[in-house]
């Protein structure tokens, strides 16, 4: 990846609204090349751009990390989990957890009945939940160093 497609990204960091113009404006290029290259980090799946939301506002009252020790094949216990649709983040990991997933629920029962289906998934061994209290930071505008 070249430096203006990582110039690209930082702008869109920024601001996922910002127009091409406005980007190519910044990095150097015509509206329709920004176009093309972000179309082509889209489609190569290098980026993705997103509204990124609170669940709170959205009426999901419970967060929680997942750490879950597993048997057998990780990747498959891991790619199971990961086709929950309450689950939003799912990596295998090395340390006392093998898989670490995050989950979003409409409450405490929720939460209850999707740790208890991740524990009946073949390969999960053992499930340690860290419930969400307050969350302190989350941003996605790391750039790209």
């Amino acid at each position: 990846m070249d430096a203006t497609s990582k110039a690209i990204i930082e702008q869109l960091q920024e601001d996922g609204r910002r127009s091409y113009a406005s980007v190519g404006k910044a990095v150097g290029l015509s509206e329709a090349a920004v176009r093309q290259r972000v179309q082509k980090l889209v489609d190569s799946k290098v980026m993705q751009v997103v509204a990124v939301t609170d669940p709170l506002q959205l009426g999901f009252k419970r967060q929680a990390m997942l750490g879950i020790r597993s048997t057998g094949d990780i990747i498959a216990t891991a790619d199971r989990i990961a086709a929950l649709p309450e689950v939003d983040y799912c990596v295998v990991v090395a340390g006392p957890s093998d898989i670490i997933a995050e989950v979003i629920c409409a409450n405490d029962e929720d939460l209850l009945r999707i740790i208890t289906e991740i524990r009946a998934i073949e390969g999960v061994r053992e499930t340690e939940t860290f419930m969400y209290l307050s969350l302190r930071k989350q941003e996605y505008n790391w750039g790209t160093r």
